[in-house]
Order: structure tokens, then sequence, then C-alpha cells
């Protein structure tokens, strides 16, 4: 039997729970802060401290460490390890969330400009939305007063014309009522189109059983690190 560590962002944690409750592979899970994407020097020095870590807490070797993520805004360019890492290949972790790099590609060129919510990330992110709003503008008001808040809010909700999509990926793990109306909310507050798609748990399963194909998956033997594959066909390498 495997013995893998997976280190997965929090906003994935309840997907990242159901697939190793069913895996023949024993798997302990190293939940990373929410939201380091958007800091990749962070992220990947949060996760190159957790690769550290070769063998469990009584000692047992593991197999391989497996990642929650993707190329992450090259949040993991240049990751490494002693023991083999083993990173699903995809420009973040949404791949895993709809089951291949190829259903995120396809969607993504139908829709440009797509912000995605799933439950994960509406409990544990800052989404983009009245309440994000009205929190961003609270804050902005104690610190700098009224007239600077105001023009702080335009230059903060400049990046909201670069979407025009709010898509909710849903595993059906939990009752997705609220977290529907809330991704609707948030479209119709922000001018998006609201849409919503099936997720696919396949992807992830396959990480957390060792089934790893070249096509989906990218081992990185120690003594190698995460590359960017600039040809996109693989989005990462190992070099």
């Amino acid at each position: 039997m495997k013995r893998f560590q997976f280190i997965v962002c929090k906003a994935i944690q309840r997907e990242a729970y159901f697939c190793a409750a069913q895996s023949k592979s024993i798997i302990d899970i190293v939940f990373m802060e929410q939201g380091l994407h958007d800091e990749p020097d962070k992220l990947r020095s949060s996760v190159q401290q957790a690769l550290e870590h070769t063998h469990d807490i009584k000692g047992r070797a593991y197999d391989a460490t497996l990642l929650g993520y993707g190329l992450c805004s090259n949040g993991v360019v240049g990751l490494s390890a002693k023991i083999p890492v083993v990173i699903t290949r995809g420009h973040d972790c949404i791949t895993l969330l709809l089951g291949s790099k190829e259903k995120y590609k396809e969607y993504f060129d139908n829709h440009r400009g797509v912000y995605w919510y799933s439950p994960g990330w509406i409990e544990q992110g800052n989404m983009p939305g009245k309440q994000r709003y009205q929190r961003t503008l609270r804050n902005y008001q104690q610190k700098y007063g009224q007239d600077n808040a105001k023009y702080l809010m335009e230059i903060e909700q400049s990046w909201i014309k670069q979407y025009n999509w709010a898509t909710y990926v849903d595993w059906e793990l939990v009752d997705s009522y609220k977290y529907k109306k809330f991704t609707k909310k948030c479209a119709e507050f922000l001018g998006w189109k609201y849409d919503e798609l099936k997720g696919d748990s396949s992807l992830m399963q396959r990480l957390v059983d060792g089934l790893w194909n070249e096509q989906e998956f990218l081992v990185v033997e120690p003594g190698d690190k995460i590359a960017e594959d600039l040809t996109n066909e693989g989005i990462i390498k190992a070099q």
C-alpha cells in the first residue's frame, strides 16, 4: 500500500477529503492557506517548506508528495523534494475540479473572462461581489477617509471589466443551493453572466490513487525542479 503526502489549498479541502477517503492509498493531507496564488513567492516558500517532510509523524516514509495545485501564477515553479513530487498538468486547481485540462481549456476558450466559484472558494476566499465590495469600502473609509476611499474603490473595481462570467463548479458534495444563490448574486452585482458546471472528481482521484499518466500528471524526480512549459502543451515540466 502506497503512502502519500497531499499538499492542498484549503479552497479545495472538501474535494481532497472526498477523494482521499476513497483511495486505497494512505493519504496524509496538508492544507495550505487559501489565496497564496495571489503571492506566488509566498506560495512557493510555503509549499517548499511542506515538501521538506518526507516521513509522517511516526517516521514512516512517503512514497511521493502530491500537489493539489496547478501552475498557479508560476507559484510552483522551482519546487523540488528529496522524494518524487506529483502535480497535475493544469494552470490552477480548477483543472482538478473540472476533471481535465482539456475541459478547462475548452470552457475558457468559449467563455472569455471567467471567474470560478465553488463551495470551498466561497467559504475560504474573498470572492468578487457585493459583500467583498462593501467590506473593502469600509476598510478604505476607515483608513483613508471618504474621498480617498471612493478613488481607491474605482481602482479596485477596474479589474472587473476584464471578466464576463461567474461560473460555479459543483461536485454535489453539499447542498449547493446557497452557494449557487451567492454566485448568482455576485454575478448580478458585478454585471457578469452566470453559469454552472458539473465537476468531475476523476482527475483528483487518479492523483491520490497513484494512477499517473504522463498526459495528465508531471512526476518530478528527486534532484529535478518544476518549471513552466513555454510550449504550453504540457503546461509544466521537470528540469
